[in-house]
């Protein structure tokens, strides 16, 4: 099975997860976009979604999802999202779409966050894919300094988010304390947020793999 496949099996055992009448909230990216398609079936069962991005919402609406505010519910049934790495702890890098403050907005308020990926997304410390964080456009330089003068690599990317801002992706760091560094740099004046999700991590972890879907509770 190549890597698309891969995200094909593992998006269909998600939709397995999905209760009638359920409103959900719905990640960003490839694996992700596997899951929406999967959802064509059951689209009528579902009552509404919440989405993390703009790209996500027009793919929801295009399959005749209705999408709604995260405003209008006190909580979402599950939330169903990919990451760009997930190690043993459930705890993950995410934000390579970009979309990594509206994902991490959704998945708090989520009763279970279900994370889907196929097997060269899970690793034994995070770090080798580079770290974003969004921040307000006042502070990328700022923000870009003080991880250089932390011996990182920091990089700005060429982008800008739904919210309006910049993000800048973050090579060299090996975080062998997630909850920590998503702490530290979270309370750095001028960001959005990190893509370190460790303080809500996933609660279940599906893994497409050459040998079925993996699933870690």
């Amino acid at each position: 099975m190549n890597q698309n496949e891969l995200k094909k099996a593992v998006a269909q055992e998600a939709v397995k997860y999905v209760k009638p009448n359920s409103v959900l909230g719905v990640g960003t990216g490839s694996t992700v976009n596997c899951f929406i398609d999967a959802l064509a079936p059951i689209k009528d069962q579902i009552k509404a979604a919440v989405s993390s991005s703009e790209a996500t919402t027009a793919r929801l609406k295009d399959l005749g999802i209705k999408v709604i505010s995260l405003n209008d519910v006190d909580h979402l049934d599950i939330y169903i999202d990919g990451a760009d790495e997930i190690n043993e702890n459930m705890e993950m890098i995410k934000g390579g779409g970009g979309a990594l403050t509206r994902e991490k907005i959704v998945a708090s308020v989520s009763k279970q966050f279900i994370c889907i990926v196929d097997e060269s997304k899970v690793v034994k410390e995070l770090g080798r894919f580079p770290l974003p964080i969004e921040v307000i456009p006042m502070a990328k330089e700022s923000i870009f300094r003080k991880l250089k003068d932390l011996g990182f690599e920091p990089v700005h990317r060429d982008f800008t988010t739904d919210n309006g801002n910049c993000i800048i992706d973050v090579k060299g760091m090996n975080i062998t304390n997630a909850r920590e560094w998503e702490e530290k740099i979270n309370n750095w004046v001028g960001v959005v947020t990190v893509g370190i999700f460790a303080n809500r991590k996933a609660d279940v972890l599906l893994i497409g793999t050459e040998n079925g879907v993996k699933t870690v509770k």
